[in-house]
């Protein structure tokens, strides 16, 4: 059998690969993966649950909780909240684990089923693979005082919104800004913090009917998001998606700024107040070359990791560094929270422009976004890409003549039969011809045989 448990969880269509017969047995067998020390003290683990606005996170929320509380586990179920929401109450609440039921960015028929440890910390790949072994044993079962009890955590947003402006340097008296929320997750806790921070705030994407999550809005279709920003002469937009645990934004031009111009920003922000621990930044290779140019000029260094925020994170536990990301705005304070969490990055940053009396558009003149394209190869035999010694001799000349004003990357899919081939350059004409190029021998060497 294929392995479950993808780069972010259990994901798929609800009710397809995602059924409720599914997430009862997840649930159950994450029981006893995630509470057995407190079983073994002869207590009933506590669990926190939490989903965004789907439809489908009706019934497999109902599912899951049903799985823990058959399995002697008590469920303090949070409602619609975002993901980094769920994370920070499992360790206020002192929880021993918590569920979130959210599909992220993808469209509305999709859904996930995500755990995460005691303290809200993601799963390593050792507890997921712990947990699909589970399922196939013997179920547990208890009975009497033995079976868990299901009740509404009903405090559960106010004490997320009291965390977050805990954070904030300063508040955002005279700051106007465009929440687009996705109509997911964050469309309640989002413009309650803003506004409490002072913000003047005008939202939009925040009328969630468990069918419209990122449906033409969110941080993937900034457009509408833009288009706002102008009509209101709003200072700066910020871009959720649908369980709000990244952040893009739009300055008063309507420009995008995207992850990495935001770490660049608040990188810098926190070396100068001393809270940038060994003035490094964590991100993955996909940030820009440009961001390292910046922050090289500004005394940081970067400590860069594979493709995915579970990367970032390890790296950022192990060095116990301050601040980390992706370019696509999933950004991570570590003084502040365990996972990514786009509106305490969009408080940051609108933050910097109360404090600093400075434009989005002039804070993020930081750093100068290298020209960069990307080609996927698809049909091709991934597993030889970095093995090829054509496409290694290829590479090679490319980086040559790119030398310290561009670079390479190649990068075989985890999920699909493709490539991707990633150039940036001084010009895009330059990054055109040399990733086209790199492309047509990709295709040509690592073609899969009839």
């Amino acid at each position: 059998m294929s392995r479950l448990f993808g780069t972010d969880g259990v994901r798929g269509l609800a009710n397809g690969l995602l059924t409720a017969e599914l997430a009862l047995s997840l649930a159950q067998a994450a029981a006893v993966v995630l509470g057995h020390d407190r079983m073994a003290e002869g207590q009933r683990p506590r669990a926190v649950i939490a989903r965004d606005p789907r439809a489908s996170g009706e019934f497999i929320g109902a599912a899951v909780e049903a799985g823990l509380a058959s399995a002697g586990v008590d469920v303090y179920d949070a409602g619609v909240l975002p993901t980094p929401a769920l994370a920070f109450l499992i360790a206020d609440l002192g929880a021993d684990f918590g569920v979130m039921i959210s599909a992220s960015h993808n469209p509305a028929p999709d859904n996930g089923i995500k755990f995460f440890a005691r303290g809200g910390q993601k799963l390593d790949d050792e507890i997921e693979d712990a947990i699909e072994a589970q399922r196939e044993r013997e179920i547990f079962r208890p009975v009497g005082v033995g079976v868990g009890r299901i009740q509404r955590f009903a405090d559960a947003e106010d004490r997320y919104v009291v965390h977050l402006l805990s954070t904030l340097p300063n508040r955002l008296d005279g700051v106007r800004v465009v929440l687009d929320c996705a109509n997911g997750a964050a469309s309640g806790c989002s413009p309650e913090v803003f506004k409490s921070a002072g913000a003047e705030v005008i939202v939009i994407g925040a009328e969630p009917d468990g069918l419209n999550i990122n449906d033409g809005v969110g941080s993937t279709h900034p457009g509408q998001l833009q288009a706002a920003v102008l009509r209101h002469g709003a200072d700066l937009g910020i871009a959720h998606d649908g369980d709000a645990d990244r952040c893009l934004a739009v300055d008063h031009e309507g420009a995008v700024v995207d992850g990495d111009q935001i770490m660049a920003i608040l990188a810098v922000a926190l070396k100068n107040a001393g809270r940038l621990k060994d003035d490094v930044l964590v991100a993955t290779v996909m940030s820009n070359l440009g961001l390292k140019i910046a922050l090289r000029a500004a005394g940081i260094s970067i400590r860069e990791t594979a493709v995915g925020d579970r990367y970032v994170l390890e790296a950022m536990r192990e060095g116990g560094f301050t601040l980390g990301g992706e370019q696509s705005g999933h950004v991570i304070f570590a003084d502040h929270a365990t996972t990514g969490d786009g509106v305490l990055t969009g408080l940051q940053l609108a933050a910097q422009l109360a404090r600093t009396g400075r434009s989005l558009k002039e804070l993020a003149t930081v750093m100068t976004k290298l020209p960069q394209l990307m080609i996927n190869v698809k049909g091709v035999d991934k597993h030889r890409a970095q093995t090829d010694e054509g496409v290694g001799a290829a590479v090679a000349l490319a980086q040559l003549e790119l030398g310290q004003s561009g670079r390479v990357l190649l990068r075989p899919s985890g999920t699909e039969a493709l490539v991707r081939v990633m150039v940036e350059a001084g010009d895009m004409v330059t990054a055109t011809r040399i990733c086209e190029d790199l492309a047509a021998v990709v295709e040509s060497r690592l073609a899969l045989q009839s």
